[in-house]
């Protein structure tokens, strides 16, 4: 089959650095995530795996010690014997089911060895070729904060996989770092690669064969651990990601796509693992095969779970995964297994089935390929805010929802202030984690019956990243479409402080899940049917606790897509100036906010107790000599009169917060631009 696979067939590691590649992934939620796949590379002579002068560098330098003696590699020797070789199981879905019941599953290497040695065991009786290591969580950013040590247990995973092999082949298994990378999360890529080398380290001191990296669907950390694994080691790597199987994504090719990626990464193997069971798996490798005439991976999963009393459960007889397997086969997979929820019993009946010498591998006689390319996607039509910015001075003001249904209140305002003059009304959400009525729907009744278009503030605090980006396409196909993407209060500060904070990303990643709906596709890579048409927004503070650390989140936020910027009230013209330099440097319009203080202690209750807001101690002042609270008020709004024509001409607009939503206190504030508009924006 095309060179490889045949008997007497010669394979080695190609060592390389391969760029990154913009996508973003996250790793298949309540499922366990256990999965087998390989990459290797035919091109050579001899069958080493970094011997000698190939020998890693950065090995020596954490460890001191070198593969200079290491024999032919036992799993490229594998490889090149059999036209179809077959793993193992899920360790994790057979560990659980002899009674470990910590989670992860990994912990067993440490807590009950003998667990994870006849684990292994029975997966060899059943026929495996090759083993992996209980290790695929082992990574120690994902295991952060749990008290465990990580490099024991890496190490143990290896050492009691290799006692049960003996000769035979053992693959140290690495899933993804549980972390988004940056922009989309706050993890460096230094940092994702450290932790993926040092577990590779500890794998390879311990005995493996090869590396599996399994499971993954940000195709940018994948990309980043096979080359930190690589360089580290010297040790052929195994590379697979998970693809979610659908009709669209099928027909635009994007298995064809992540394949591409792979085959010039010069990896030697590329499949497909985990999420989905082996009769929807069938397509998306027949068109990784499409790609590539390398050894092409498939690890399914028996077929989709059901929750019985809080755990995870398959059901799927072993036969019928086997005969489904199988098929696999004939689409083009050269290296089968199984992924969570497969046992022995499911590589047995596989064994079976491959044993027969029935199956016949599809194979590609060139590489040469042409990947489909997507069609164009429709445009959705620019916002109404996104056109004015740069054109006119903006003018956005916000209204607090109230507690419960009633939001006549919050329609009412908004008509007087569509006639006032405002552009946008801005709604919140669950501002200091406080129980509002969903932003969503205020936003849309506010667009349907006033005819004034909203920002919708959007929290990252009540959802986990699938809910995050069904909720923006939610509001996208409703028409609301300016998001001012915020992190969120923490839960424990608000209404219910038992509730649960999620936090999966914070407002860069936001930004950057929105960015992405813009070009068409979700995180995962798959089309959304158009090209979004999101005006997103960003906050500032030039005030905060950490000035340079809020500076490099802005320009992140601006690398990630924003297209504007809020800040936080202000209450000086040079806070307001040093917000101009900052959005000037970013590259990005700011509306600036102004917040009219009421009373003496609503004064001094923002300057002393919210963060990152300062009030001028003369107007602090002023407010506590004056007789009423109605005289205070008339000076709060006489102090953001004058700040507003101050800084009229260096803002791009005017983001108005007035106290308990007041529209009246809005219309006064906004009469401080008076009737002829300023100049254009240069």
């Amino acid at each position: 089959m095309d060179g490889f696979g045949a008997p007497g067939g010669h394979l080695r590691l190609i060592q390389g650095v391969a760029p990154l590649v913009r996508n973003v992934d996250q790793n298949p939620p309540e499922v366990e995530h256990h999965a087998k796949t390989v990459c290797f590379c035919h091109l050579g002579d001899e069958a080493t795996y970094g011997t000698g002068s190939d020998a890693s560098p950065l090995l020596a330098q954490y460890t001191g010690n070198s593969l200079s003696n290491t024999p032919a590699n036992r799993f490229l020797a594998l490889l090149a014997a059999r036209p179809v070789i077959l793993g193992d199981g899920a360790n994790g879905t057979l560990i659980a089911s002899r009674g470990f019941d910590r989670t992860p599953y990994d912990q067993a290497n440490l807590g009950a060895p003998d667990l994870v040695r006849d684990s292994h065991a029975a997966y060899y009786a059943a026929g495996s070729d090759f083993i992996e290591t209980n290790t695929f969580m082992a990574n120690r950013l994902r295991l952060e904060g749990l008290g465990l040590d990580v490099e024991a247990i890496n190490r143990a995973g290896a050492r009691l996989a290799r006692e049960v092999a003996g000769d035979r082949v053992v693959l140290g298994a690495m899933g993804p770092a549980g972390r988004h990378l940056q922009p989309l999360g706050t993890t460096p890529a230094d940092q994702l690669r450290e932790s993926y080398v040092e577990q590779a380290i500890w794998l390879a001191e311990g005995g493996v064969d090869a590396l599996i990296l399994e499971t993954f669907l940000d195709l940018d950390e994948l990309v980043l651990a096979v080359d930190a694994v690589r360089e580290a080691t010297g040790l052929p790597v195994v590379a697979s990601r998970a693809f979610i199987e659908d009709g669209e994504a099928l027909a635009e090719g994007l298995p064809q796509r992540v394949a591409q990626v792979l085959h010039d990464l010069d990896v030697a193997a590329i499949g497909a693992n985990c999420v989905v069971g082996p009769q929807r798996m069938v397509d998306i490798i027949r068109q990784v095969r499409e790609v590539t005439d390398r050894p092409v991976l498939a690890f399914p999963t028996p077929g989709l779970p059901q929750l019985v009393r809080g755990q995870v459960v398959y059901d799927t007889e072993p036969e019928y995964f086997a005969r489904a397997a199988s098929r696999l086969v004939e689409a083009g997979a050269t290296i089968l297994g199984g992924c969570c929820g497969t046992r022995p019993e499911h590589i047995a009946a596989l064994r079976r089935i491959i044993d027969k010498g029935d199956l016949k591998p599809a194979v590609r006689a060139s590489v040469k390929h042409e990947v489909k390319e997507r069609k164009p996607l429709p445009e959705s039509p620019p916002t109404e805010l996104r056109q004015k910015l740069g054109r006119k001075f903006v003018l956005s003001v916000e209204m607090d929802l109230p507690r419960g249904l009633n939001v006549a209140k919050v329609l009412a305002g908004s008509r007087q202030l569509k006639i006032a003059g405002a552009d946008v009304v801005d709604i919140s959400d669950g501002a200091r984690a406080r129980l509002r009525m969903n932003p969503l729907a205020a936003s849309k009744l506010i667009q349907d019956q006033v005819g004034i278009e909203v920002v919708m503030h959007f929290a990252c605090r009540d959802r986990n990243l699938l809910a995050i980006q069904a909720d923006l396409l939610g509001a996208h196909a409703m028409g609301v479409r300016n998001i001012l993407a915020i992190t969120g209060d923490p839960a424990n500060i608000g209404d219910y402080p038992s509730a649960t904070s999620v936090f999966d990303v914070d407002a860069i990643g936001l930004v950057r899940i929105m960015s992405r709906f813009n070009e068409g596709v979700d995180l995962a890579g798959y089309s959304v049917g158009a090209r979004c048409a999101f005006t997103i927004a960003v906050a500032y503070n030039p005030l905060a606790a950490d000035a340079d650390l809020e500076l490099d989140r802005l320009m992140r936020k601006a690398e990630a897509g924003a297209h504007l910027v809020y800040t936080q009230p202000l209450y000086e013209l040079a806070h307001m100036e040093a917000t101009a330099e900052a959005c000037g440097r970013a590259k990005l319009p700011f509306l600036a906010g102004v917040l009219p203080v009421r009373s003496s202690r609503h004064a001094e209750f923002m300057h002393h107790e919210v963060p990152g807001i300062e009030i001028p101690a003369a107007l602090r002042k002023s407010m506590a000599e004056a007789a009423t609270d109605e005289d205070a008020l008339e000076i709060g709004i006489a102090a953001s009169q004058r700040l507003v024509e101050s800084t009229r001409l260096i803002s791009q607009g005017l983001y108005l917060m007035p106290p308990f939503g007041s529209p009246v206190v809005a219309q006064r504030v906004m009469e401080a631009l008076g009737s002829t508009p300023p100049p254009p924006i240069r």
